[in-house]
């Protein structure tokens, strides 16, 4: 069994404390305030996050409800802000303050092209005197704490991750999370726990390792390989927002919970579609999806019902179809 210290991060004038050890990674598309609701019945105490949020878009007025709608939600949650202006990065930060912000993350490893092309997240990795210049604003504009995720570099040939770091650190960073991955390698290959072993020892403040956190397991794997302080975990929770308590749990030396069973995983799937059409009306079908998509496996006929779903034309065609297998598996 792992020690499981709480994580302590003073901000400059309201100090946090993290007493789970395990954190659900922003997952765009995904961890919407219903996905966090479900990782919640498992993970009461984790820190969880919204989806990213553009600061310029914030600032236009746009994406509003990802930062208002915290007030409603229980337990830790996170704003993950991008940009590449730390004016915007820093107004951003105020607002989400002000909406009930738990901390402030910013986002410097995300890989996707027209995003890192217009220098947010792990574009700001070729750029480290602006990554500095917005972690040093935001930290200044708030009084809750402010972290950083990011990468280990942005390729293979030029990364000098405990520089990069070290750097983020200076700037004014109260924690980092660190994927085991550069930029160019997206989500290819396997993370490189060394490497977050080789920065944690070169760091004062509190390191997350992320990359390759399927299981309890690889969790305990990873925290004794990097002796980081704490595991985010991300696209291992997509259908399975149990994991992070499972996790937790372990750390804790708890004893963990089962996996859900095939019904206990059609009622989930059942539940999430009814709250995201209540949410969003027939579009919350086409966010379900997906959701269904991942939830629904492990049982006879689950590939077939999974195609019919994805093709399921209307909310009430989708949950006569969940309901239909749920009744031949009793």
């Amino acid at each position: 069994m792992l020690a499981s210290p709480t994580i302590q991060l003073p901000g400059r004038g309201r100090p946090r404390e993290l007493t789970c050890r395990v954190l659900q990674s922003p997952l765009a598309g995904v961890s919407d305030r219903i996905f966090r609701r479900l990782v919640r019945r498992w993970a009461p105490e984790a820190l969880l996050f919204t989806e990213m949020v553009n600061a310029t878009s914030l600032e236009m007025g746009h994406g509003l409800g990802k930062v208002e709608e915290l007030s409603e939600e229980k337990g830790p949650i996170g704003v993950q802000l991008f940009d590449h202006r730390p004016h915007s990065m820093a107004d951003a930060a105020r607002r989400a303050e002000a909406a009930g912000a738990y901390l402030i993350d910013i986002n410097m490893g995300c890989p996707v092209r027209k995003i890192a092309r217009k220098g947010g997240g792990s574009g700001l990795i070729q750029d480290p005197d602006l990554a500095r210049r917005i972690v040093a604003a935001v930290a200044d504009a708030v009084q809750i704490p402010v972290t950083v995720k990011t990468r280990l570099g942005w390729c293979g040939s030029n990364a000098k991750p405990v520089q990069w770091c070290r750097q983020l650190q200076e700037a004014g960073a109260q924690l980092l999370t660190l994927h085991g991955r550069t930029r160019e390698q997206h989500f290819k290959g396997n993370a490189d726990w060394d490497a977050i072993a080789a920065v944690k020892q070169a760091l004062t403040i509190p390191l997350i390792a992320n990359g390759d956190i399927k299981t309890p397991d690889d969790a305990l794997r990873c925290l004794r390989q990097t002796g980081a302080a704490g595991v985010m975990v991300g696209r291992g929770t997509m259908g399975a927002p149990w994991l992070v308590g499972q996790i937790d749990a372990a750390l804790a030396g708890r004893a963990v919970p089962s996996t859900p069973g095939p019904a206990e995983r059609l009622l989930l799937a059942k539940e999430q579609l009814l709250a995201l059409v209540e949410a969003r009306g027939e579009h919350g079908l086409l966010i379900a999806r997906k959701h269904m998509g991942w939830t629904c496996i492990g049982f006879p006929g689950a590939p077939q019902l999974r195609h019919a779903l994805m093709r399921a034309p209307t909310s009430a065609e989708a949950l006569d179809l969940l309901d239909r297998q749920l009744q031949e598996l009793d």
